[in-house]
């Protein structure tokens, strides 16, 4: 490579620094670790694993604490992928759900989760292992403090709506709407393509999604479309020697090559939802409150007019983030 080029390589992010607010460069850890539900399709994109190997990175700083992992999607053994990072990153404890009986059963078409069952610990066999997605909210969120919860939901709208919809069972005598109400400090999500138009997360379950944000009580944070599409990461993850047996990074080694649309790196939807939920928007980004309606066919609008809901505008050159979450899924287990 030409000497120019690469001490110009080098420039750039320092210039990138100066045109962003100062504390970009490091961000304060929180005094309390974010009590978080991850709720994720897993599958069929591949930015869910980078969205949970970002979990567990701040998880092990102090910054996270995982309550359970959740599924939204029903394929068979997505407990058990779910359970590999867990239990890669020394946490197979950590709760596991999955639907049952109703949900999309979409799933990767890298095969990348067939590499991972096959190549990492796991003891989740099948989905039958895991809990029923709506009782691990109920039993979660009932044992937590009020308003401490933050779910992050990277996939489908389907396990809050069922939520939302549960009647007081063994572990709380209120219905969903209520417990929500009672626990929840926020919902961030993946969600959304602003100021409009349709974004996979929410079409695909149109119907929940639409009764997610129709009735949901509390903030909602949205991380849209627009914001992940422009973050390409993964390159500097493959291309590290030294990160040898590590499920993250086969994902994004066995997928990047297949799709000639990620040669600069996948678009980091699902990165950018954790990141905020734990660290906080600023200074990467600003907010606009609001209100995003969805029509019954998936499509989503945005009601600047409207109160409780909060989208993400950039604050800061996207390579800032981009910086953020190649370091942080490079993370290894301690």
């Amino acid at each position: 490579m030409n000497r120019k080029i690469m001490i110009s390589l080098r420039i750039v992010p320092w210039i990138l620094l100066l045109a962003c607010p100062v504390k970009a460069i490091s961000q304060s850890i929180p005094s309390k670790p974010a009590h978080i539900i991850f709720d994720s399709d897993m599958g069929p994109d591949y930015d869910d694993v980078g969205a949970i190997a970002i979990l567990h990175a701040l998880a092990d700083s102090g910054q996270a604490k995982i309550l359970a992992t959740i599924a939204s999607t029903r394929y068979e053994s997505v407990a058990g992928v779910l359970n590999v990072f867990n239990t890669y990153f020394k946490k197979p404890d950590i709760p596991i759900g999955t639907p049952k009986g109703h949900g999309l059963e979409l799933r990767d078409k890298q095969h990348w989760t067939d590499t991972l069952l096959a190549r990492y610990p796991h003891y989740y066999l099948k989905n039958d292992d895991a809990t029923n997605a709506v009782e691990l909210y109920r039993k979660i969120l009932s044992s937590q403090g009020p308003h401490s919860v933050t779910i992050v939901t990277v996939g489908f709208l389907t396990n809050l709506a069922d939520l939302l919809r549960s009647g007081p069972d063994q572990y709380s005598p209120l219905n969903g709407q209520d417990l929500v109400k009672q626990k929840v400090k926020q919902l961030v999500c993946m969600a959304g393509r602003f100021p409009s138009g349709k974004e996979f997360n929410v079409e695909r379950d149109a119907a929940s999604s639409k009764m997610v944000f129709e009735q949901w009580s509390g903030p909602v944070l949205l991380s849209g479309f627009e914001i992940g599409m422009k973050i390409k990461t993964g390159l500097p993850l493959i291309h590290n020697d030294s990160i040898i047996h590590s499920p993250v990074k086969d994902v994004f080694r066995i997928s990047i090559p297949q799709s000639p649309e990620d040669s600069a790196g996948r678009m980091s939807w699902d990165e950018t939802a954790v990141l905020v939920a734990i660290k906080g928007w600023r200074p990467w980004y600003r907010i606009q409150e609001g209100r995003m309606l969805v029509a019954d066919d998936g499509s989503d609008t945005w009601n600047p007019k409207g109160k409780g809901h909060f989208r993400l505008i950039e604050n800061c050159p996207p390579e800032i983030v981009q910086d953020a979450i190649n370091t942080l899924i490079m993370h290894q287990p301690r």
